[in-house]
């Protein structure tokens, strides 16, 4: 049977690689977010030409009625939310943004999608940062402990969810996924900006020398399981997407280089640590390999290979782009 999907925030990077994805398995699917698509080079589904797929400009803070007449029309088996104020950083300023659309707007979705009875699936893509800083593998059942207004925005939207789960049945789950990277990804993330700045001669800040350490994850081999999430988990479910392997920023900046045959210390400049900073988040995915067969197939080596083809190959368009990230409120 054929299946269909709406997605909210598919103009992130995450939102647009996961369209491309489902694309890909001939599911109908309609993208939803709150600005214009951007430049094509941001969107891999473009590439198709599909006819499964259709876009509306709508937010979740003002325009949520008509997210729903879509939704009661299509009738989809799925919506899959990626939408959040998502930079950690930029929290502090206007830590109001992030609570209203990452806590308020998301609680109102919420509460209006679980009268909806033709749901099969609502998956909310949440983010480690709720954990704070941990030690070890974090399981799905760790307490929260966030450490900024950003991960405290979306700790929140959470906890609510997995009540509404538990009091209206309602078919929510959840998937937190370590740092992800590809093509397309925003110049202002680690991954792109690095690439980016090292072809063009542009010296690269590292904030608090890098020493902080992460997993990351080809958004692809993320898709995947966001999709499996979908279609299997059962509500109130939790699933970690993460590879075994962890490394600090520093390192991965340095395996960049290394690939770009450009010297660390000549295009690297140290400042200081940002506000809040967690020191690692490392996720056991244990669960998501066991319970819905999912593995990360594409390796970092292979990832930072894609990622800089991607940037080579579309280098006179990517500097027209922002490299910096731009608050929308």
């Amino acid at each position: 049977m054929s299946e269909k999907a709406v997605v909210i925030g598919s103009n992130s990077f995450s939102g647009a690689s996961f369209v491309d994805y489902i694309l890909g398995e001939g599911i109908e699917t309609i993208g939803i977010s709150r600005s214009l698509e951007p430049n094509p080079v941001f969107l891999p589904y473009k590439k198709r030409s599909s006819s499964l797929f259709q876009f509306f400009q709508l937010d979740i803070n003002h325009d949520l009625s008509e997210i729903l007449k879509i939704t009661d029309k299509e009738r989809p088996d799925y919506v899959v939310n990626f939408a959040a104020q998502s930079m950690v950083a930029e929290s502090w300023r206007n830590p109001e943004h992030w609570f209203q659309t990452n806590t308020v707007a998301t609680v109102n979705l919420h509460d209006e999608l679980r009268k909806r009875d033709y749901l099969k699936k609502y998956v909310h893509i949440s983010t480690p940062e709720v954990y704070g800083s941990c030690e070890g593998l974090v399981k799905e059942n760790t307490h929260y402990n966030p450490s900024t207004p950003y991960a405290v925005s979306r700790a929140a939207a959470d906890m609510s969810l997995m009540s509404f789960c538990n009091a209206y049945r309602f078919p929510g789950v959840f998937t937190r996924a370590a740092n992800v990277y590809g093509p397309g990804q925003q110049l202002y993330r680690i991954m792109p900006r690095t690439i980016l700045f090292f072809i063009i001669g542009r010296k690269l800040q590292l904030h608090g020398g890098g020493h902080s350490v992460r997993s990351f994850i080809h958004i692809r081999d993320v898709a995947d399981g966001t999709l499996r999430v979908a279609r299997l988990a059962e509500p109130g479910e939790i699933y970690h997407f993460s590879t075994a392997r962890n490394i600090s920023i520093r390192n991965l900046v340095e395996m960049i280089a290394a690939q770009l045959g450009v010297s660390f210390d000549e295009n690297v400049e140290i400042i200081g640590e940002r506000l809040g900073k967690d020191a690692a988040y490392l996720l056991d995915s244990s669960s998501a390999r066991q319970k819905l067969q999912w593995q990360d197939k594409i390796t970092l080596e292979q990832g930072i290979e894609e990622t800089i083809a991607w940037v080579r190959d579309n280098l006179e368009e990517i500097k027209k782009q922002p490299f910096d990230y731009i608050h929308k409120p």
